[in-house]
């Protein structure tokens, strides 16, 4: 903590970086203003009372930060973006051309970035007409003309892109990831409101649960931390060469794997994705099919967040975007390779093919462990709740985890600014 605190000192008396985070803290508060400006012709009110009443649209408006239940311009939130860099980070593996771009760089990133933004267009326009059937069926939102409908959509589009566009100022002028601060602020921004709802409910019967669910959080952020932190150290030796009259190379570093490698991606991607069959839901039961309006009640009752299908697959999918993520971001091959480059070896691996080998060996059982960990954490809101019947603690484990590595993500992006503008003071 104390660690943290004298960064943040450090980044306000250095002048480039002091300008990242006041830049990224005016955008914060553009968010917020943007989440408390309402569509048209919703009525506010009840809809509060539904998000109250329905644990799913509870769960979604934390991840909106609070856009969905004052129904602001911004109330699909990121979730189209998200969507649209999965399908473009599955796409990937089966188009060569998408995986050749992925390859080149800086130029190869930014263009797959602008197909994930054509991409979230048309997702976000899906969505809000399923909004729109969502509200219609809930007798939120009357009946609109077509020319009423079309504002409706190109509302909430824009309001999705508009988001999009911020986080991706942060990415380029402020500290951190982007969309990933845009949802940590959003989480943040609830959590005022949802303790006042749970405190406001508190009696001498549930007291002592609700201390229980508090040591539970404090354990589950020392266990977030711990995880996020944890290494697997691996020894490279470096052999000397000599050239001319001096030599050069030689020693010994590490190679860290880390536990937790994917981060908070994986997490986030299983939410938008676990979401979608209940939103479909909705929209089933507002048609007037009779087998849609069936089939729309089965994945209802298959995804209600209670229930043991919907939380096996959070866990899948978590589980399994782990997984993909770190192949996707950590290549064993090209680390092997840069090694080899260097005259560098592991001990007893014979260099090349055999390190990459090597190298994904490790990787593939450390990363289970990571993946199990984050697997619990995300249905840690129904463990908590059998265990002390509280519901109106929400944010549970999914939020605490996307919070608190964010916040270690951004400390060491700032870090690593600080002591590349000035190394000989921030080094110690």
């Amino acid at each position: 903590m104390n660690n943290i605190f004298k960064i943040f000192k450090n980044s306000i008396q250095t002048k480039d970086v002091r300008k990242k985070v006041i830049f990224t803290a005016v955008i914060f508060l553009v968010f917020r203003i943007f989440a408390y400006i309402p569509v048209a012709g919703v009525n506010v009110a009840n809809l509060k009372n539904l998000f109250t009443q329905n644990q799913f649209l509870g769960l979604l408006d934390i991840f909106s930060g609070g856009t969905l239940a004052n129904f602001s311009v911004m109330a699909l939130g990121l979730n189209p973006y998200i969507n649209a860099s999965i399908i473009l980070q599955l796409l990937t593996l089966v188009f060569p051309k998408l995986e050749e771009l992925s390859k080149e760089g800086e130029a190869g990133r930014q263009k797959i970035n602008q197909y994930t933004r054509f991409l979230t267009v048309p997702l976000a326009i899906l969505q809000a007409i399923g909004m729109y059937a969502l509200l219609r069926n809930q007798g939120i939102i009357g009946m609109l003309l077509p020319i009423q409908l079309i504002s409706f959509i190109v509302t909430m589009t824009g309001g999705t892109m508009l988001l999009v566009w911020l986080g991706e100022l942060i990415t380029e002028k402020g500290v951190g990831n982007g969309i990933s601060l845009l949802i940590f602020a959003g989480i943040v921004g609830r959590i005022p409101v949802i303790f006042g709802q749970t405190f406001s409910t508190i009696t001498a019967e549930n007291i002592i649960n609700m201390l229980i669910f508090l040591v539970m959080g404090i354990l589950v952020i020392a266990a977030i931390i711990v995880v996020n932190e944890a290494t697997r150290q691996i020894t490279v030796y470096y052999a000397k060469r000599v050239r001319g009259n001096k030599t050069y190379g030689g020693g010994t570093t590490h190679l860290p794997l880390r536990l937790n490698q994917a981060g908070v991606i994986p997490i986030i991607f299983a939410v938008s994705l676990v979401l979608l069959p209940s939103l479909v839901a909705n929209f089933a039961q507002s048609t007037k099919s009779s087998a849609i309006i069936a089939f729309g009640q089965v994945l209802s009752t298959w995804f209600n967040p209670n229930g043991v299908f919907y939380n096996v697959v959070y866990f899948i999918l978590v589980v399994g975007f782990t997984y993909f993520y770190t192949a996707v971001i950590f290549n064993p091959k090209k680390i092997a390779e840069e090694i080899q480059k260097y005259g560098g070896f592991i001990p007893g691996i014979r260099p090349g093919t055999p390190t990459a080998q090597y190298l994904n060996y490790i990787l593939t059982r450390i990363t289970l462990a990571g993946a199990l960990f984050l697997g619990t954490i995300a249905i840690f809101p129904t463990i908590a709740k059998s265990f002390t019947g509280i519901e109106t603690l929400l944010l549970g484990g999914t939020g605490i985890l996307i919070v608190v590595s964010v916040v270690l993500e951004t400390v060491k992006a700032i870090e690593a600014q600080l002591v590349m503008r000035n190394y000989d003071r921030f080094v110690t």
